[in-house]
């Protein structure tokens, strides 16, 4: 019956999707199909079929580089299991990445990083459908605009043959593949690497690992320059001249006493740089270039860009950060959440299993926990309270 009242709508015009049903707003992309790139019959077959998921909505002004701690989101992006896993991709895909670095200019660490962050190097593309969430995204809640347009562009990916909608699965705001491209994006910049006639970011690592590179180059990223530097800060420095578009020559933070966090003068071959301040002066402390611009552009999050950027640093040997977080509760790595959900589980909550992934059950739980333990009741999973469940359990999940 649904079906039957949106094709009737078809020529019918259909209000702003603001304000419209589910079905109006289909029937009125389905009017501008066309004209956007995709024909009736790609139209009728692939999102005729669809309902809407409501759920995707609270994820709109939900996304963590911007709402979680930049210690918390760190610690589980760059952890030791992560490092080490990149290091075995460098040496599995060696030939690949050096093929890839060679035509564009982009260093494996670096390529490989994205792909860690993104997916966890393919083991998690995401399980909602893509077209379901975009449509929905393009009928409800803000930015509808640009969602729209993404919905389209999966429809013509289909349309085109490169991905089976089947496989096209990825987060709730639309990214899919190896490295999760935006539909556009995939568009813009996806290549096709293996020479097998498609461009597949799904079932093809070297499609994927192209594509990535070929989207930091497009974002002007410039081989052999540094990504930037971790440094120190003298006392009393004024924090105003912060901002990683406020750059300066080396010349110009050495004279303000700005040197390497871990000693020493600042490297007489980086370009200019600008200070990034995550969390003011009193945490760590970064000069960063362009080719941080670059990974910025992947995802407009400097927490993001900077766990690209610490990655690709830990994989090629570098340690941690010298410069601690201004917290007295540090972040947790995914192996220390898995632990924490697993002493969770001991103790009678009902939060699944123990993936390392902080949801709501796992918050709800750790809030009972807290408030037994006489701690702020806040749900975060954090170092005090992973010791504390620890000393509560005789230091045994």
């Amino acid at each position: 019956m649904r079906r039957l009242a949106w094709l009737a709508l078809v020529a019918a015009s259909a209000p702003a999707c603001a304000d419209a049903t589910f079905s109006d707003c289909l029937a009125r992309m389905r009017a501008e199909s066309v004209q956007r790139g995709v024909s009736l019959a790609s139209f009728d077959a692939y999102a005729a079929p669809i309902e809407p998921d409501m759920s995707v909505l609270g994820f709109l002004d939900a996304q963590p580089e911007f709402v979680t701690p930049i210690w918390d989101y760190l610690a589980a992006l760059v952890d030791d299991e992560r490092v080490a896993d990149g290091r075995a991709m460098l040496v599995q895909w060696d030939e690949v990445l050096r093929k890839v670095e060679a035509e564009y200019g982009v260093d494996p660490a670096t390529v490989v990083a994205v792909w860690g962050v993104e997916s966890n190097f393919g083991r998690n593309f995401g399980t909602r459908p893509l077209l379901t969430s975009l449509a929905t995204l393009s009928c409800f809640g803000r930015r509808q605009g640009f969602f729209s347009g993404e919905f389209f562009t999966a429809l013509k990916i289909v349309q085109e043959g490169s991905i089976a909608p089947e496989r096209l699965n990825g987060s709730w705001a639309g990214a899919f593949g190896h490295t999760q491209f935006m539909p556009s994006t995939f568009m813009r910049l996806a290549v096709d690497f293996d020479g097998d006639g498609r461009r597949d970011l799904v079932d093809s690592v070297p499609d994927a690992l192209a594509s990535t590179a070929n989207f930091l180059r497009r974002s002007g990223w410039r081989s052999q320059e540094r990504w930037g530097v971790e440094v120190r800060l003298p006392a009393g420095f004024d924090a105003a001249l912060a901002g990683r578009r406020n750059r300066h020559a080396v010349a110009f933070w050495a004279g303000r006493g700005v040197s390497l966090a871990a000693g020493g003068a600042l490297p007489a071959d980086m370009p200019d740089s600008g200070l990034l301040l995550p969390t003011g002066s009193a945490g760590p402390a970064f000069l960063v270039g362009r080719n941080f611009d670059a990974l910025y552009a992947y995802n407009a999050a400097e927490s993001y860009a900077l766990a690209i950027a610490h990655l690709s640093d830990r994989m090629r040997g570098k340690g941690a950060f010298v410069q601690p977080w201004p917290t007295d509760d540090p972040g947790l790595s995914r192996r220390e959440r898995r632990e924490l959900q697993t002493l969770l589980l001991a103790r009678g909550h009902d939060i699944g299993e123990a993936d390392g992934m902080i949801g709501s059950k796992t918050r709800e739980a750790l809030k009972r926990e807290q408030a037994a333990l006489g701690m702020a009741a806040d749900g975060r999973a954090g170092q005090r309270v992973l010791k504390a469940l620890r000393e509560a359990t005789g230091g045994k999940p």
